[in-house]
C-alpha cells in the first residue's frame, strides 16, 4: 500500500456530508450496527472532554500507563502532519495497510449514506481498537462531547473533564453554562469523573449531571489538589501525597493538566512511578514545541523557532503566561487563525509580552482569515502588525532585521500542521 490509499478513502469520505460539523449520534450508531458494534469491544475507556488541555491530558495519562506496562490505544483530533497521528494502537501510530484496512471497510459499510468525515473516521478508529489487545483506550472528545461521535461509549472506566470555556459557540451555545453541559454529556451511570479547575457556572452544571447520573466526581480544589513548590510539582489527594518532578510540558497550564491525570491515574491505581512516568515522558506536538531541525529552522538563523496550536482566549493567557516565564529575548509572532475563533480574546493576552506580528492566512483552509483580517485584529489589542505571503516569508522577514530573536508560529492547530509539514 502507498500512502495515497488512506488518503484517496479519506477524499472520499470528505464528501459523504455537506457539513463539516453536524452534531448527532444517529448516523454513528448506525454506521457501528453495521460493523458490529466495535465499540461494546474495546479495552477499558477512559473518555476525555473539555476545552483546553485535553491534548496534553491524554498524552501524560498515555505517559503514565505507558511508564506502568500498559499497552495504550490513543485517539485525538485533529491531525497535524497525517491522519495516522490520530490513532495509536497499543502505543504505535497505525499502520498505512492498517488504516487503509478499516477506512476501506467503513466506507463499503456505509453504504453512501450521509456522515460526517468526523463520524466515519471515529467508526474506523474504534474498529481498529476493537481488534488489537491492550489494556487502556484514551478517546479525547472531538466536539463538545454529549453528541461527539466518541460518546458511542456506553460505560467507560473512567470520565475526565479539563477546563471549559468560550469556544465553539455556535455548535455548544454561547454561554459557560451551556458549554459545560455539553461537555458533561459524556458522563455516565455510575461512572466516576475525574474534573480539572472549572469556573463555578462550569462546575455547578457538571455536578449536577453528575449527581443525576450517580457518577462520583473527583473534582480539583475538593479531591484533589496540584500546586509547584521549590521547583517540583506537588499532587495530593484522598490517599497521600505525591513530590514530583515538573512537567515535560511547557507551561504553568500544565500544572493543572499534569493534576488531572494524575488524578486520573491514582483512580486507576497507578503507582509513583507511573505518576512520575506521566510527568517527564509525555510529548504532544504543536504545545510549546520548541523546534530544532528542518528547513524554517535554517531559516530562522540564529532565531529561537517556537510552535504552538492554542486558538482560543484561554489558550492566548496560556501562551502570554509561557512567555512571560520565558528567558528575555524579543518575541515575534507569525499568526494564523480561523474566523470561527475569538481572535482579539486570543491575542489581547500576548500584546504585552511581544514586539510583533506577522499574519498569514493559513494555506488550503476554507475558514482561514485573511492575513489582512488578523492584521487588522492584531492592532485592534495593540500589537504591532504587518503580513506576509506565508511563514517562510515571514519568518525571513524578521530575521533580517534581527537575527537574535525569538518567533512563535501560533493561531491554530491548522497552520501548526502545516507548519510541521513545510518544516519536514
Amino acid at each position: 500500500m502507498t500512502q495515497a490509499s488512506s488518503d484517496a478513502i479519506l477524499d472520499r469520505m470528505m464528501a459523504l456530508h455537506p457539513k463539516i460539523i453536524d452534531l448527532t449520534l444517529d448516523r454513528v450508531w448506525r454506521l457501528l450496527e453495521a460493523i458490529d458494534n466495535p465499540q461494546d469491544r474495546l479495552p477499558p475507556v477512559i473518555h476525555i472532554a473539555g476545552t483546553n488541555g485535553k491534548g496534553s491530558t491524554q498524552a501524560m495519562i498515555r505517559a503514565g500507563l505507558e511508564g506502568a506496562g500498559k499497552a495504550v490505544h490513543a485517539y485525538t483530533s485533529p491531525h497535524l502532519a497525517r491522519f495516522h497521528e490520530r490513532i495509536r494502537l497499543a502505543g504505535e501510530l497505525i499502520s498505512e495497510d492498517h488504516l487503509t484496512e478499516v477506512l476501506d471497510e467503513c466506507y463499503a459499510a456505509n453504504g453512501g449514506e450521509d456522515i460526517t468525515y468526523f463520524e466515519i473516521t471515529t467508526c474506523a478508529a474504534l474498529l481498529a481498537f476493537a481488534r488489537t489487545p491492550a489494556d487502556y483506550t484514551l478517546l479525547e472528545v472531538g466536539l463538545g462531547g454529549r453528541l461527539d461521535a466518541t460518546n458511542a461509549i456506553a460505560k467507560p472506566a473512567l470520565s475526565v473533564i479539563t477546563p471549559v470555556s468560550i469556544d465553539h459557540e455556535q455548535f455548544l451555545g454561547n454561554t459557560i453554562a451551556k458549554i459545560a453541559g455539553e461537555k458533561a454529556g459524556i458522563i455516565k451511570r455510575g461512572v466516576p469523573v475525574v474534573v480539572g479547575p472549572q469556573a463555578d457556572e462550569a462546575m455547578e452544571v457538571i455536578e449536577e449531571v453528575a449527581a443525576r447520573h450517580g457518577a462520583p466526581v473527583i473534582a480539583h480544589g475538593q479531591h484533589w489538589h496540584v500546586y509547584t513548590e521549590r521547583g517540583r510539582l506537588v499532587f495530593q489527594d484522598e490517599t497521600g501525597l505525591l513530590d514530583l518532578p515538573m512537567p515535560a510540558l511547557i507551561g504553568a497550564h500544565q500544572v493543572q493538566n499534569a493534576g488531572i491525570a494524575l488524578a486520573a491515574l491514582r483512580h486507576l491505581g497507578m503507582d509513583e512511578a507511573a505518576c512520575e512516568a506521566a510527568l517527564t515522558r509525555a510529548t504532544w506536538p504543536a504545545r510549546m514545541q520548541r523546534l530544532k531541525t528542518g528547513p524554517l529552522v535554517e531559516a530562522a538563523a540564529g532565531a529561537e523557532l517556537w510552535l504552538d496550536g492554542g486558538h482560543n482566549a484561554a489558550a492566548g493567557v496560556a501562551l502570554a503566561d509561557v512567555l512571560a516565564g520565558l528567558p528575555k529575548r524579543p518575541t515575534h509572532l507569525i499568526c494564523g487563525m480561523l474566523n470561527t475563533k475569538d481572535v482579539t480574546g486570543y491575542m489581547a493576552p500576548l500584546a504585552p509580552h511581544v514586539e510583533s506580528l506577522t499574519a498569514i492566512s493559513i494555506p488550503g483552509e476554507a475558514a482561514t482569515l485573511t492575513a489582512e483580517e488578523t492584521e487588522a485584529a492584531a492592532k485592534s489589542v495593540g500589537i504591532t502588525a504587518s503580513r506576509a505571503e506565508g511563514a517562510l516569508s515571514a519568518l525571513k522577514a524578521i530575521v533580517a532585521k534581527d537575527p537574535a530573536v525569538r518567533v512563535l508560529i501560533c493561531g491554530s492547530l491548522y497552520l501548526a500542521g502545516n507548519t510541521l509539514r513545510e518544516n519536514g
